[in-house]
């Protein structure tokens, strides 16, 4: 698990799932998901330990790249829905992608800014979170 020390972040104590089957992109996420203050409480890399891993309740919003080496991300995405768990997909398609046009959740283009990504995990926090994100109550 990595948190940021820094306590004046926009995703302050958020707990995050990435999933995510490039190594090297799961850590950049983990690292820019930390340095904006969120708390990143596992990371996945194949359809099975993404789909074990959501049956648990240790996060608020999952960062999940849509596709997941040959399979795609989607019955993950399917369970999150009905769990009501929000989620971003990041993924190396083009947002206009006819296979995404089922999901009503911000879509971040891969590579994207550190910034884009955050302000797309903000826009889907639950608004109690997002407070205590902000250090209210």
């Amino acid at each position: 698990m990595v948190q940021s020390t820094n306590d004046d972040h926009p995703l302050n104590g958020v707990r995050v799932l990435v999933v995510e089957d490039d190594s090297l992109m799961a850590m950049d996420l983990e690292d820019t998901l930390a340095e904006a203050g969120a708390v990143v409480v596992g990371l996945c890399q194949t359809l099975d330990e993404a789909m074990a891993r959501t049956n648990l309740d240790d996060f608020v919003v999952v960062v999940l790249d849509f596709s997941l080496g040959p399979e795609t991300a989607s019955p993950v995405a399917r369970r999150l829905v009905r769990r009501g768990v929000p989620f971003v997909l990041y993924t190396g398609k083009s947002s206009r992608d006819p296979s995404l046009v089922e999901w009503a959740c911000p879509i971040v283009e891969k590579p994207a800014s550190p910034r884009a990504l955050v302000s797309a995990v903000r826009t889907v926090l639950p608004p109690r979170h997002r407070c205590l994100a902000e250090g209210r109550r």
